[in-house]
């Protein structure tokens, strides 16, 4: 056997093992940490909305006070 090619058996076998152990050893089933990543990925999304429409409102307030006539103070 050369060592490319025990090279390569090693690198399968150990990437076996790998993914066996992951997926004895996960702290929750593929159905649990794909709800899990939904709910967090929806709390992110609801975040960034809510920033966006603060952001959004504080611009337009701004923007209407940038807009306003400027009074004048004469000496």
């Amino acid at each position: 056997m050369n060592t490319a090619t025990r090279f390569l058996t090693g690198f399968l076998l150990g990437s076996l093992i790998g993914a066996t152990a992951a997926l004895l050893f996960a702290p929750a089933s593929g159905d649990d940490l794909r709800h899990q990543i939904q709910g967090q990925v929806e709390r992110v999304r609801n975040e960034v909305r809510q920033a966006s429409a603060d952001r959004r409102a504080e611009l337009e307030r701004e923007l209407a006070h940038l807009r306003a006539p400027q009074r004048t103070i004469q000496i």
